[in-house]
């Protein structure tokens, strides 16, 4: 793929900005299990090969298993994933997916499941991982060797 703009270099403080969001997120009461789900399931739904191979790296750092990892495109057909991860998942699903809107079933379990605030962390989280997600993919990144 031909070189494309590096954003950080042509134009700070816009990279910056949502920087900022990223840091809210990461000092957020997610857990790092959950934003790491969230971070692996949008990049696999956006085809951002760049964020898949770095988050499932971060993943497997802070413990994650490889039958998970490798399992989570398909989470609704395994009983690998708790509760919570579900309704975080079909959660990040339909946020991604937005076109199709988030339907009041997801958004009603979740908000039971979550509770408020955690339900809007996760939201954010979901909406970060995208903005990365069309960086990565606009800007042609590509996962290192």
């Amino acid at each position: 793929m031909k070189p494309r703009i590096l954003i950080p270099k042509v134009d700070p403080e816009a990279y910056k900005a949502l920087g900022v969001l990223n840091t809210y997120i990461e000092n957020s009461s997610l857990t790092k299990t959950h934003k790491e789900l969230i971070k692996i399931r949008a990049s696999q739904i956006n085809g951002c090969a760049y964020c898949i191979d770095m988050h499932t790296k971060d993943a497997r750092k802070a413990g994650e298993t490889e039958q998970r990892i490798y399992a989570l495109n398909a989470w609704r057909e395994t009983p690998f994933f708790t509760e919570e991860e579900r309704a975080i998942l079909a959660l990040t699903e339909e946020v991604t997916l937005i076109q199709n809107h988030v339907s009041d079933k997801t958004y009603e379990e979740a908000e039971r499941i979550l509770g408020e605030k955690y339900l809007a962390q996760v939201i954010m989280a979901i909406i970060n991982i995208s903005a990365w997600n069309r960086i990565g993919i606009a800007t042609g990144m590509q996962p290192g060797l």
